[in-house]
């Protein structure tokens, strides 16, 4: 079993490296899998390699650092408290997205690979390196309420450039995608877990954008006040989430 370095701080080149290994894993793994590298939101089957390569090597390389718990892949009672966590921003986007944006039909005929793909790729893969590898590392550097905020960051920037569900680049949509990466980073801080907010925010993309399904083409204006507002319900559950003392940590 590799030793957990829990109470050895790693320096900024740790960090770096959390950064960017796991994109040059992603490429090296594209390459190596389809013949050449490919960035195309369009393109669901090279998204899948991309973040797969994401996982694997946050897996191989986090786990050497600092163990699985340290990752944030942790059962029991973090499970449960991220899972809890998560249904509520959850449902609050179903709310919102029902008021805004129009309903075009009910259901989905490919539902069930849907899922399994938002699940695996989108979901835990993108958690794993974004809340697993980079969070702990930048946490050990300059502290946990850094690493859940600068982690959102990220998060935010990846959905923007590669979920399915960034239907237009627009000022909105990417401060929509950052506040729910923050959000994230404050259950994943709060909980110790990433695995109960991975598997909500699949059933979160799959509800929203499937079951759900809107209208094509899709209204810029109804997507931008669907934006703003989620954004606006997801800083009041920050607010509501923020460690008011130390012992709220769960790195």
């Amino acid at each position: 079993m590799p030793q957990e370095t829990i109470t050895s701080p790693p320096s900024a080149t740790r960090v770096l490296l959390a950064l960017f290994l796991p994109v040059a894993g992603a490429a090296i793994f594209s390459l190596l899998a389809s013949g050449r590298v490919l960035l195309s939101t369009g393109d669901q089957g090279v998204n899948a390699l991309l973040f797969a390569g994401l996982a694997l090597t946050s897996w191989f390389v986090g786990w050497r650092w600092y163990g699985l718990n340290g990752l944030g892949l942790r059962g029991g009672r973090p499970f449960t408290a991220s899972i809890g966590f998560a249904t509520l921003v959850w449902l609050a986007f179903l709310v919102v997205r029902f008021l805004t944006v129009e309903v075009a039909a009910y259901g989905t005929p490919d539902g069930g690979r849907t899922f399994i793909y938002t699940l695996l790729f989108e979901a835990f893969c993108t958690q794993l390196w974004v809340y697993g590898l980079f969070f702990r590392s930048v946490a050990d550097w300059r502290g946990p309420l850094t690493a859940a905020i600068s982690s959102g960051i990220l998060f935010g920037a990846i959905a923007f450039l590669l979920f399915q569900e960034s239907f237009a680049s627009m000022a909105s949509s990417l401060l929509y995608f950052v506040v729910w990466g923050i959000t994230y980073g404050i259950i994943r801080l709060r909980t110790g877990s990433l695995l109960g907010s991975a598997i909500v925010q699949a059933l979160q993309i799959w509800t929203g954008w499937y079951v759900l399904a809107p209208t094509d083409p899709i209204s810029i204006s109804q997507l931008r006040n669907m934006y703003l507002i989620a954004s606006v319900v997801y800083l009041v559950i920050i607010w509501r989430l923020w460690p008011k003392k130390e012992s709220d940590y769960r790195v």
